[in-house]
């Protein structure tokens, strides 16, 4: 791939591959097309930052990342027709390669981790065996690690329409009466493993019908579960599965996974991870088959390292201070937004989600903007779930094109249509960066990233090491679920 290198001290950090003022871009970069490129479209206001961060010094590298086309498959023979229809309506007329694979495996009574990178539709890998056994007479149960993940989950099943398939979600925002219905009727329930491991697994007799028909459980965005709350996680699995086989053993017509003592079927879905298949097991206690490659499309994505500038403050002992990644990532989204770019822009707290919002709406303020103030929120835990559920459908439908967010929508909710992304810090891995630069480029449509470096050692020097970053293998998920917990 085209790369730029690090300036050396004292000099401009040098780019060949971006275009000047009214010069043409290469093909595939964002910025690539004439000044009468229509409005809305990334390229222009993305190029224009991109020209201005060279001038200033501000950018030091530019990755590009190019494009890939898909590759599809016909349905599986064994896919129901209403669920075939169903995806149509929902914009799927056939599944990714990939998908299939999975699918099949799945189909198979084998577990299976896809560990892919961000929109490239897992959630259909593992939704078509799950929802083909829900109107066989099944059931399902999927683990999510946020609220706001599993209320995606369920707004996409209930969208399909499918006969026989009652969603619904039991969590901390459940009230007692949708739980008492989710109980006595839901055929795919939604949950969290603390609910499970506080409500569910404790009162399981009152949760037979689900637990005695239970093929598959699906645990979406499983990266996440590392070190010591992995393997309680690990251990809360473990339970689920002898649960299952509990239930389907004392109940007639609990499925043949229980009478031949196999148990449901886990599948799993991670953001790309180094070594999934032991993730996989460590999660489970069980081989599963490993998906990696992805055969969905991806447009051409450019990952910018920006550093802002030095300010007039003087830190210990004199010296000097550059300015917050808070400010920068805030002035960067105010443009995009000034611009119709739709732009999510990660914070690492809730503070900073809330400063970079409040800055962006006043610099959009300050511009003349009227109606600026409006189109730029921040999105974080705590917030009430309506007040949550509101934001994510107005950053979808388009009132809000600018969103400064903590990593509560780091996870793989589907947001679509995302133009840019700006991360404000280093997140602390490899496979956080990407996931959250994944969130940019959705459709397939030419799309941008900044990692914006805070006035920290660490960003400092992958700012300026880009080899450290770029095309190095994320890491492992770490969890031992025989370590002794029962500390004291």
């Amino acid at each position: 791939m085209p790369t730029t290198t690090p300036p050396t001290p004292g000099e401009p950090p040098a780019n060949p591959q971006l275009p000047g003022p009214g010069a043409a871009a290469p093909a595939g970069v964002p910025g690539g097309r004439t000044a009468g490129h229509a409005a809305g479209q990334p390229e222009p206001a993305a190029a224009r930052i991109l020209r201005r961060g060279l001038r200033t010094g501000r950018l030091i590298h530019v990755e590009q990342m190019p494009g890939r086309p898909g590759q599809c498959l016909p349905w599986p023979d064994w896919a129901p027709a209403q669920i075939r229809e169903g995806f149509a309506r929902a914009g799927v007329s056939l599944p990714w390669a990939h998908q299939v694979t999975v699918a099949e495996h799945a189909r198979q009574g084998k577990n299976v981790i896809i560990s892919t990178p961000a929109a490239s539709g897992k959630s259909l890998a593992y939704l078509l065996p799950a929802l083909t056994a829900v109107m066989a007479g099944s059931t399902v149960l999927y683990l999510a690690p946020t609220r706001a993940l599993g209320a995606d989950q369920l707004r996409a099943v209930r969208a399909l329409g499918l006969p026989g398939v009652r969603a619904a979600v039991v969590d901390g925002d459940t009230p007692a009466a949708e739980r008492e219905w989710a109980r006595t009727h839901a055929t795919y329930l939604i949950t969290t493993p603390d609910m499970l491991h506080h409500l569910l697994l404790p009162r399981h007799d009152r949760w037979k019908g689900l637990f005695a028909r239970l093929a598959y459980v699906i645990v979406d965005e499983c990266h996440g579960y590392r070190g010591v709350f992995g393997s309680h996680v690990g251990h809360v699995l473990r339970r689920v599965r002898r649960i299952a086989l509990h239930h389907a053993r004392r109940h007639p017509g609990g499925g043949e996974r229980g009478e031949r003592g196999r148990g449901p079927v886990f599948l799993l879905a991670s953001a790309t991870i180094s070594e999934p298949g032991s993730c996989a097991k460590l999660l489970t206690g069980a081989d599963a088959e490993v998906v990696t490659q992805s055969t969905a499309p991806r447009g051409p994505l450019m990952f910018g390292l920006w550093e802002p500038p030095l300010s007039a403050a003087r830190g210990e002992g004199g010296a000097p201070v550059r300015r917050s990644a808070t400010a920068e990532a805030a002035g960067l989204l105010a443009d995009l937004v000034a611009h119709n770019v739709r732009t999510l822009a990660f914070s690492r707290s809730r503070r900073g989600a809330e400063a970079v919002a409040l800055t962006a709406r006043r610099a959009l303020g300050d511009a003349g903007t009227v109606t600026g103030g409006q189109r730029v929120a921040a999105y974080r835990s705590g917030y009430l779930p309506e007040d949550r559920r509101d934001l994510e459908e107005a950053l979808r439908t388009g009132p809000i094109l600018g969103l400064a967010t903590t990593t509560a929508l780091e996870l793989g909710v589907n947001i679509t249509g995302l133009d840019a992304v700006l991360i404000a810090g280093w997140p602390g891995t490899r496979a956080a960066v990407w996931q959250q630069a994944g969130r940019a480029g959705r459709d397939g449509q030419a799309a941008v990233a900044v990692l914006i470096a805070r006035d920290d050692p660490l960003d400092t020097y992958l700012i300026h090491h880009p080899e450290a970053l770029m095309g190095r293998p994320v890491e492992a998920t770490v969890l031992d679920p025989g370590l002794d917990l029962s500390w004291g």
